[in-house]
């Protein structure tokens, strides 16, 4: 099975990363990810259909923010340990804030 195109850590830029997080529903994603453990699809439960669900994992990974693994029909995503030494401290930052940030329809 085909692997899908990642970034090389060095071609991650600062404001490629804030794009990428400034959703909140890839905030979630993100956050879920940052216990450092590979989660499968079936993790992420963000309250948007499988398509919406494949284009906020495909920003994140193009942006540098997650790997995507693939292991025979099934995938695998966890966060990049490199994204730290290239923007030290960053994730750890945002991650503080991510469960103040408002699940989508949740607006007042």
């Amino acid at each position: 099975m085909r692997q899908l195109l990642h970034p090389k850590i060095e071609q991650a830029t600062l404001c490629g990363v804030l794009a990428a997080l400034s959703d909140p529903v890839r905030l979630a994603i993100v956050g879920r990810l940052a216990d450092g453990a590979e989660h499968s699809w079936g993790d992420f439960d963000v309250g948007v259909c499988p398509s919406t669900l494949s284009h906020h994992l495909k920003t994140l990974r193009l942006a540098g923010v997650i790997d995507h693994r693939k292991d025979g029909t099934r995938c695998f995503l966890s966060l990049r340990p490199e994204l730290e030494r290239r923007f030290p401290g960053l994730l750890t930052s945002i991650l503080r804030f991510v469960p103040e940030v408002a699940s989508p329809g949740d607006e007042e």
